[in-house]
């Protein structure tokens, strides 16, 4: 006997790899190295009309891809980056901010004296705070977009040595973005934060090698202390740029349009639970 089923009340959704980004204005704040250079990337990849920003012209920019120069720790840098987005894009609909870092010293908390405490906190917190509100209006008036801040797991897994106020700049921004979520979801806005522990960026060589000068060791010990003080990395590696970029992808495109107020950790598991 045959029977005849119903037809299913919501046509099956099919897997799609198009993330439907192509003509979207995006500004990837640190946008010409490490991650932020992976960001750039995928996003112009996916056909995005994508606007960098660093502090010093990069000696090659990626073709279609527009840059513009601002030192983002003073609230002028922001100004003319916030002047250039509305100058050459007329506007945004993704914002990513990747810009951050540390060049305090090795000591623990008596090497941060204040004016190493308020680099931390300009650079890591407040560049963005105040590029979103120069550009949040313009969103907020178009009824729809999307930022992404990216923060660290070293919020939740500081090292004394060298990072205390990279992380506690970095939490900050996380509890920043979390009420910013609130405050925007009604008007059609979603921002989320994406939490990298170790990525294989000219940043993190960095700070290896800063660790192995302090310890008096050589890169790799620099490199053994990073993975010590971050009680190990159990997928026995540091994530790539472009894996980290590649969710973040995912997190401004309509496929996660459900999705905000949210930090997703991308550490390969240093971080016990979630």
């Amino acid at each position: 006997m045959t029977v005849d089923l119903p037809e299913p009340a919501v046509p099956p959704h099919p897997t799609r790899f198009d993330l439907g980004l192509a003509g979207r204005r995006a500004l990837v704040t640190g946008g010409t190295q490490g991650l932020g250079a992976a960001v750039v990337a995928v996003l112009a990849g996916a056909g995005a009309t994508v606007l960098a920003a660093a502090r010093a012209m990069p000696e090659a920019v990626p073709a279609g891809v527009r840059f513009v120069a601002a030192d983002l720790s003073r609230p002028e840098g922001c100004a003319v980056l916030a002047g250039a987005v509305a100058d050459q894009l007329g506007g945004i609909d993704i914002l990513v901010h990747v810009l951050g870092g540390s060049s305090a010293p090795g000591g623990g908390f008596a090497a941060l004296d204040d004016g190493e405490w308020a680099r931390a906190l300009d650079l890591n917190l407040m560049a963005a705070v105040r590029l979103d509100r120069a550009l949040l209006p313009g969103m907020i008036g178009q009824g729809a977009g999307v930022i992404v801040h990216v923060t660290s797991i070293q919020h939740r897994l500081p090292l004394p040595e060298s990072t205390t106020a990279y992380a506690a700049a970095k939490a900050a921004l996380s509890t920043y973005s979390k009420s910013l979520s609130k405050e925007v979801a009604p008007q059609g806005i979603r921002v989320n934060r994406v939490s990298p522990g170790w990525i294989e960026t000219e940043a993190a060589v960095k700070l290896a090698r800063r660790l192995a000068d302090h310890a008096g060791t050589d890169y790799e010990g620099g490199q053994r202390i990073i993975m010590q003080s971050l009680g190990g990395i159990p997928l026995g590696r540091p994530a790539r740029p472009a894996e980290v970029a590649d969710l973040i992808a995912f997190l401004v495109s309509d496929r996660a349009g459900a999705i905000t107020g949210a930090e997703y950790v991308i550490d390969g598991g240093t971080i016990p639970t979630a």
